[in-house]
């Protein structure tokens, strides 16, 4: 604990992190470096805010806040993407091999 850390402000309870442009630029960079990205938008819940998740073609993916559902829409139609409404069609099963491919992986220790 650093000699000044009890004076920094910390997050109350219960407030929601919102999103923020490093947020969005790691969804952008991370589109960028794949191809047959698709985005699937998470809705806000009591523990976090709208999410939105990017699957690649091979099932990687990263997951990010984003301003709302319709901050969405406009991030993939700015980057040419399909984006679907998780929570109606739920995820690819590309992205469920690819967790559990890496589950199975060694780890590096």
């Amino acid at each position: 604990m650093g000699l000044l850390d009890r004076f920094r402000r910390k997050p109350k309870p219960g407030v929601l992190r919102a999103a923020t442009s490093t947020d969005t630029g790691h969804l952008e960079e991370w589109a960028s470096a794949r191809h047959g990205v698709e985005a699937f938008v998470e809705p806000k819940t009591t523990v976090t805010e709208t999410t939105v998740v990017l699957v690649a073609h091979d099932g990687e993916w990263t997951r990010r806040r984003i301003d709302g559902t319709e901050a969405a829409k406009k991030f993939a139609r700015k980057l040419g993407m399909p984006i679907y409404d998780a929570g109606i069609v739920g995820y690819p099963q590309r992205m469920r091999d690819y967790t559990a491919r890496q589950k199975k992986r060694p780890s590096a220790s």
